[in-house]
């Protein structure tokens, strides 16, 4: 059965977008069909994260009734497939968001996992992604704001019948201030489902790779735990690496590599 999981925050900049992409690609690895959808049609950049950013037929066309579903989903990396949505500010204020339930609707059969990157917060927007789904992962950052926003957030998906499966705490830096995942689960009365450190090449693979860091075969801190995610959604135990093992293997590979 298709599991249609909406991928939210209260405020913006937390990063949700760079976990749909990422973990979109993490369970392609796991041999699971999956639909990307950005559903954030005013401030849309999943595909930025993509690199399909060229794509000439989007969500937007099918919100206005002047395209099919089918014209508008795309391959995407490691074999995951992308509704995007489009930029032009023009097309979005003539659209009414409340049709992508019956879009989401009438292609789930043909996926294990479709994962919604929404808009932040409780507007129109974000409300219409969350009624497309039927399950929610809230993403907040250890902050008493991002907290405070995905409460609200938290409350609105509820009202609407979704079933919010967890939390995943984004951009933790382990400094003093910094709200733990203990008292976070406790304010959201939901578990953990991963504890994401700041990571410098998450950074780099957005602002200078231009791909996501599942697709780049890194070892990193961040990709054990997307892994996790994964693991808990598909009930796979899946092993964390060692980015200390991997960078060792790499730097012998080099080596036997150059004495042949």
């Amino acid at each position: 059965m298709t599991r249609v999981i909406a991928i939210t925050s209260g405020k913006g900049g937390v990063g949700k977008t760079t976990l749909t992409a990422n973990l979109g690609i993490g369970l392609a690895l796991q041999n699971q069909k999956v639909l990307l959808i950005d559903a954030d049609i005013a401030m849309a950049n999943l595909s930025l994260h993509l690199g399909m950013q060229n794509t000439p037929i989007t969500l937007h066309d099918v919100l206005l009734g002047e395209a099919s579903i089918a014209d508008c989903v795309y391959d995407g990396p490691n074999k995951i497939e992308i509704i995007p949505s489009g930029l032009s500010i023009e097309s979005y204020r003539k659209i009414d968001p409340t049709r992508l339930k019956g879009i989401v609707d009438s292609i789930k059969d043909k996926y294990d996992f479709i994962l919604i990157d929404t808009a932040a917060g409780i507007e129109r927007i974000a409300l219409a992604a969350l009624s497309a789904s039927t399950e929610v992962l809230l993403v907040v950052e250890p902050t008493s704001s991002s907290i405070a926003d995905a409460l609200k957030t938290k409350i609105s998906a509820q009202k609407l019948n979704c079933k919010i499966i967890g939390v995943i705490l984004n951009k933790v830096f382990n400094e003093k201030g910094e709200i733990s995942s203990e008292n976070i689960s406790r304010m959201l009365e939901l578990p953990v489902y991963a504890i994401i450190p700041f990571d410098e090449i998450v950074r780099r693979s957005f602002y200078e790779e231009r791909a996501p860091f599942m697709a780049s075969g890194k070892q990193t801190p961040a990709m054990n735990e997307v892994n996790k995610i994964v693991s808990r959604l598909i009930g796979i135990p899946i092993k964390e690496t060692s980015t200390k093992e991997s960078f060792i293997k790499r730097f012998l590979n080099k080596i036997f590599k150059h004495k042949q």
